[in-house]
Protein backbone atom coordinates (compact mmCIF):
# COMPACT_ATOMS: atom_id res chain seq x y z
CA UNK A 1 0.00 0.00 0.00
CA UNK A 2 1.59 3.71 -1.01
CA UNK A 3 0.42 6.53 1.03
CA UNK A 4 0.44 9.51 -1.17
CA UNK A 5 -0.87 13.23 -0.25
CA UNK A 6 -2.47 14.93 -2.58
CA UNK A 7 -2.62 18.82 -2.26
CA UNK A 8 -5.97 19.90 -4.38
CA UNK A 9 -5.09 23.66 -5.61
CA UNK A 10 -7.16 25.95 -7.69
CA UNK A 11 -6.32 28.97 -8.49
CA UNK A 12 -10.25 31.01 -8.65
CA UNK A 13 -11.74 31.43 -5.51
CA UNK A 14 -14.62 33.77 -5.03
CA UNK A 15 -13.98 35.40 -2.09
CA UNK A 16 -9.84 35.07 -2.82
CA UNK A 17 -8.49 34.60 -6.19
CA UNK A 18 -4.81 33.21 -6.47
CA UNK A 19 -4.91 32.06 -3.07
CA UNK A 20 -2.45 29.11 -3.09
CA UNK A 21 0.34 32.04 -3.96
CA UNK A 22 -0.18 34.18 -1.66
CA UNK A 23 2.55 35.49 0.26
CA UNK A 24 3.51 34.80 4.14
CA UNK A 25 6.40 35.23 5.50
CA UNK A 26 7.69 36.32 1.73
CA UNK A 27 6.61 32.54 0.62
CA UNK A 28 3.35 30.74 -1.41
CA UNK A 29 1.19 29.37 0.89
CA UNK A 30 1.17 26.68 -1.39
CA UNK A 31 4.94 26.39 -0.50
CA UNK A 32 4.20 26.09 3.33
CA UNK A 33 1.71 23.21 2.72
CA UNK A 34 4.02 21.38 0.46
CA UNK A 35 6.84 21.27 2.69
CA UNK A 36 4.91 20.62 6.12
CA UNK A 37 3.71 17.66 4.59
CA UNK A 38 6.90 16.40 2.97
CA UNK A 39 8.05 15.83 6.98
CA UNK A 40 5.22 13.60 7.61
CA UNK A 41 6.97 10.19 8.43
CA UNK A 42 3.80 8.07 7.06
CA UNK A 43 3.99 9.62 3.35
CA UNK A 44 5.76 8.45 0.85
CA UNK A 45 5.10 11.39 -1.86
CA UNK A 46 3.53 14.66 -1.65
CA UNK A 47 1.60 16.10 -4.78
CA UNK A 48 0.25 19.25 -5.98
CA UNK A 49 -3.13 18.68 -8.26
CA UNK A 50 -4.01 21.85 -9.57
CA UNK A 51 -5.75 23.75 -12.49
CA UNK A 52 -3.16 26.54 -13.08
CA UNK A 53 0.03 26.65 -14.56
CA UNK A 54 1.38 29.60 -11.80
CA UNK A 55 0.88 27.23 -9.19
CA UNK A 56 1.91 24.17 -11.03
CA UNK A 57 5.95 26.38 -11.49
CA UNK A 58 5.73 27.54 -7.86
CA UNK A 59 5.55 24.24 -7.04
CA UNK A 60 8.21 23.35 -9.66
CA UNK A 61 10.00 26.11 -8.63
CA UNK A 62 11.20 24.56 -5.41
CA UNK A 63 11.77 20.80 -6.11
CA UNK A 64 8.05 19.69 -5.58
CA UNK A 65 5.88 17.53 -7.01
CA UNK A 66 2.84 18.99 -9.33
CA UNK A 67 0.36 17.71 -12.00
CA UNK A 68 -2.38 20.32 -14.17
CA UNK A 69 -6.07 18.77 -13.80
CA UNK A 70 -9.38 19.62 -15.20
CA UNK A 71 -10.51 22.96 -14.70
CA UNK A 72 -14.07 21.57 -14.34
CA UNK A 73 -13.65 19.60 -11.52
CA UNK A 74 -16.49 20.49 -9.41
CA UNK A 75 -14.77 20.04 -5.57
CA UNK A 76 -11.39 19.39 -4.25
CA UNK A 77 -12.67 15.14 -4.25
CA UNK A 78 -13.31 15.23 -7.71
CA UNK A 79 -9.57 17.00 -8.08
CA UNK A 80 -8.04 13.90 -5.91
CA UNK A 81 -9.93 11.47 -7.79
CA UNK A 82 -8.71 12.48 -11.43
CA UNK A 83 -5.00 12.48 -9.94
CA UNK A 84 -5.09 9.57 -8.30
CA UNK A 85 -6.37 8.29 -11.50
CA UNK A 86 -3.68 10.16 -13.63
CA UNK A 87 -0.98 8.80 -11.48
CA UNK A 88 -2.54 5.28 -11.50
CA UNK A 89 -2.73 4.14 -7.82
CA UNK A 90 -4.18 1.04 -7.46
CA UNK A 91 -7.86 0.54 -5.31
CA UNK A 92 -5.56 -0.13 -1.90
CA UNK A 93 -3.34 2.87 -2.09
CA UNK A 94 -4.09 4.94 0.77
CA UNK A 95 -4.58 9.10 -0.38
CA UNK A 96 -4.58 11.84 1.79
CA UNK A 97 -6.39 14.78 1.31
CA UNK A 98 -4.59 17.75 2.78
CA UNK A 99 -6.73 21.24 2.84
CA UNK A 100 -3.99 24.09 0.59
CA UNK A 101 -5.28 26.91 2.78
CA UNK A 102 -3.82 25.50 6.22
CA UNK A 103 0.17 26.86 6.05
CA UNK A 104 0.70 26.35 9.58
CA UNK A 105 -0.42 22.15 9.59
CA UNK A 106 1.88 20.01 11.62
CA UNK A 107 2.93 16.96 9.79
CA UNK A 108 2.60 14.90 13.07
CA UNK A 109 -1.01 15.32 12.66
CA UNK A 110 -0.99 13.75 9.24
CA UNK A 111 0.70 10.58 10.83
CA UNK A 112 -1.92 10.58 13.45
CA UNK A 113 -4.99 10.48 10.78
CA UNK A 114 -3.32 7.54 8.61
CA UNK A 115 -2.33 5.77 12.24
CA UNK A 116 -5.89 3.89 11.79
CA UNK A 117 -5.19 2.21 8.44
CA UNK A 118 -2.12 0.43 10.10
CA UNK A 119 -3.28 -0.55 13.11
CA UNK A 120 -7.47 -1.35 12.37
CA UNK A 121 -8.26 -2.33 9.09
CA UNK A 122 -9.15 -5.83 9.45
CA UNK A 123 -10.44 -7.32 6.47
CA UNK A 124 -11.23 -10.70 8.68
CA UNK A 125 -13.31 -8.03 11.47
CA UNK A 126 -15.84 -5.94 9.41
CA UNK A 127 -16.40 -3.84 12.57
CA UNK A 128 -12.59 -2.53 12.42
CA UNK A 129 -12.49 -1.71 8.61
CA UNK A 130 -11.66 2.01 8.11
CA UNK A 131 -13.52 3.59 5.26
CA UNK A 132 -11.96 7.08 5.84
CA UNK A 133 -10.37 9.30 8.99
CA UNK A 134 -10.28 13.01 9.50
CA UNK A 135 -8.49 15.22 12.35
CA UNK A 136 -10.48 16.79 14.90
CA UNK A 137 -9.37 19.64 17.63
CA UNK A 138 -10.66 20.26 20.95
CA UNK A 139 -11.39 24.43 20.42
CA UNK A 140 -9.72 26.56 23.01
CA UNK A 141 -10.92 29.52 21.28
CA UNK A 142 -14.62 29.86 22.72
CA UNK A 143 -15.71 32.17 19.75
CA UNK A 144 -14.88 29.16 17.46
CA UNK A 145 -17.51 27.48 19.17
CA UNK A 146 -20.49 29.87 17.54
CA UNK A 147 -18.40 30.77 14.66
CA UNK A 148 -20.08 29.07 11.66
CA UNK A 149 -17.01 29.48 9.58
CA UNK A 150 -15.21 27.03 11.88
CA UNK A 151 -16.86 22.93 11.80
CA UNK A 152 -17.43 20.77 14.87
CA UNK A 153 -17.75 17.35 14.68
CA UNK A 154 -19.28 15.34 17.40
CA UNK A 155 -18.04 11.16 17.43
CA UNK A 156 -19.75 7.85 19.13
CA UNK A 157 -17.44 6.47 22.10
CA UNK A 158 -15.58 4.32 18.98
CA UNK A 159 -14.32 7.86 17.88
CA UNK A 160 -16.92 7.59 14.71
CA UNK A 161 -18.42 11.12 13.61
CA UNK A 162 -21.78 10.85 13.85
CA UNK A 163 -22.37 14.77 12.85
CA UNK A 164 -20.90 17.41 11.54
CA UNK A 165 -22.02 21.09 11.58
CA UNK A 166 -21.44 24.78 11.40
CA UNK A 167 -23.79 24.98 14.54
CA UNK A 168 -22.55 24.47 17.85
CA UNK A 169 -22.61 20.69 18.79
CA UNK A 170 -23.15 19.45 21.25
CA UNK A 171 -25.56 22.01 22.84
CA UNK A 172 -25.34 21.76 26.26
CA UNK A 173 -29.13 22.87 27.82
CA UNK A 174 -28.03 24.01 31.16
CA UNK A 175 -25.45 26.67 31.50
CA UNK A 176 -23.69 24.92 34.05
CA UNK A 177 -22.85 21.84 32.19
CA UNK A 178 -18.91 21.48 31.14
CA UNK A 179 -17.71 19.74 27.81
CA UNK A 180 -15.33 19.91 25.35
CA UNK A 181 -16.30 20.89 21.40
CA UNK A 182 -14.22 19.37 18.53
CA UNK A 183 -13.34 21.70 15.59
CA UNK A 184 -12.87 19.39 12.33
CA UNK A 185 -9.52 20.40 10.58
CA UNK A 186 -10.78 19.35 7.17
CA UNK A 187 -7.99 16.81 6.20
CA UNK A 188 -9.07 12.90 5.21
CA UNK A 189 -7.10 9.85 4.33
CA UNK A 190 -9.34 7.01 2.22
CA UNK A 191 -8.30 4.34 -0.04
CA UNK A 192 -8.53 4.68 -3.79
CA UNK A 193 -11.59 2.53 -3.63
CA UNK A 194 -13.29 4.58 -1.02
CA UNK A 195 -12.28 7.82 -2.58
CA UNK A 196 -14.39 6.22 -6.33
CA UNK A 197 -16.97 5.46 -3.99
CA UNK A 198 -17.51 8.73 -2.43
CA UNK A 199 -17.11 10.94 -5.81
CA UNK A 200 -19.94 8.67 -7.07
CA UNK A 201 -22.36 9.87 -4.59
CA UNK A 202 -25.29 11.94 -4.88
CA UNK A 203 -25.12 14.99 -3.14
CA UNK A 204 -26.68 14.39 0.16
CA UNK A 205 -30.03 16.71 2.00
CA UNK A 206 -27.84 17.47 4.85
CA UNK A 207 -24.46 18.28 2.75
CA UNK A 208 -26.56 20.71 0.73
CA UNK A 209 -28.24 23.14 3.87
CA UNK A 210 -24.59 22.80 5.40
CA UNK A 211 -22.40 23.15 2.32
CA UNK A 212 -20.33 20.11 4.31
CA UNK A 213 -19.16 17.66 1.70
CA UNK A 214 -18.46 15.19 4.66
CA UNK A 215 -21.84 15.17 5.58
CA UNK A 216 -22.56 12.73 1.96
CA UNK A 217 -21.00 10.29 3.32
CA UNK A 218 -22.65 9.74 6.60
CA UNK A 219 -25.53 10.44 5.13
CA UNK A 220 -25.21 7.20 2.50
CA UNK A 221 -23.99 4.88 5.98
CA UNK A 222 -20.38 5.02 5.52
CA UNK A 223 -18.17 5.85 8.26
CA UNK A 224 -15.73 8.36 9.32
CA UNK A 225 -13.20 7.68 11.84
CA UNK A 226 -11.89 11.16 13.75
CA UNK A 227 -8.76 11.49 15.13
CA UNK A 228 -8.20 14.20 18.01
CA UNK A 229 -5.18 15.69 17.69
CA UNK A 230 -3.19 18.42 19.85
CA UNK A 231 -2.20 19.98 16.89
CA UNK A 232 -4.46 22.88 15.36
CA UNK A 233 -4.65 23.94 11.90
CA UNK A 234 -5.76 27.58 11.41
CA UNK A 235 -7.17 28.41 8.16
CA UNK A 236 -6.36 31.40 5.33
CA UNK A 237 -10.18 31.68 4.02
CA UNK A 238 -9.32 35.72 2.82
CA UNK A 239 -6.32 38.29 2.50
CA UNK A 240 -7.20 39.75 6.07
CA UNK A 241 -6.17 36.55 7.66
CA UNK A 242 -2.41 36.69 6.76
CA UNK A 243 -1.37 38.94 9.22
CA UNK A 244 -2.80 36.68 11.79
CA UNK A 245 -0.96 33.33 10.08
CA UNK A 246 1.66 35.53 10.09
CA UNK A 247 1.86 36.42 13.86
CA UNK A 248 1.34 32.13 14.54
CA UNK A 249 4.18 31.25 12.10
CA UNK A 250 6.47 33.53 14.27
CA UNK A 251 4.74 32.49 17.48
CA UNK A 252 5.84 28.65 17.06
CA UNK A 253 7.06 27.43 20.23
CA UNK A 254 8.84 24.51 17.93
CA UNK A 255 9.29 26.14 14.97
CA UNK A 256 8.91 23.73 11.65
CA UNK A 257 11.55 24.76 8.97
CA UNK A 258 9.40 25.47 6.18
Amino acid sequence: MKIIAIIPSRYESSRFPGKPLALIAGKPMVEHVYTRVCQAKLVEDVIVATDDERIFNAVAKIGGKALITSADNRSGTDRLAEAAEKMNLAADDLIVNIQGDQPLLNPHSIDEMIQPFLTADNPDNPDEMIEMSTLAFRIINKQEITNPKDVKVVFDGRRFALYFSRSSIPCGRDTSDHFSTYKHLGFYAYKRRFLETFRQLPTGRLENIEKLEQLRVLEHGHSVKVVITSHDSPEVDLPEDIARIEKLLADEKSPIVV
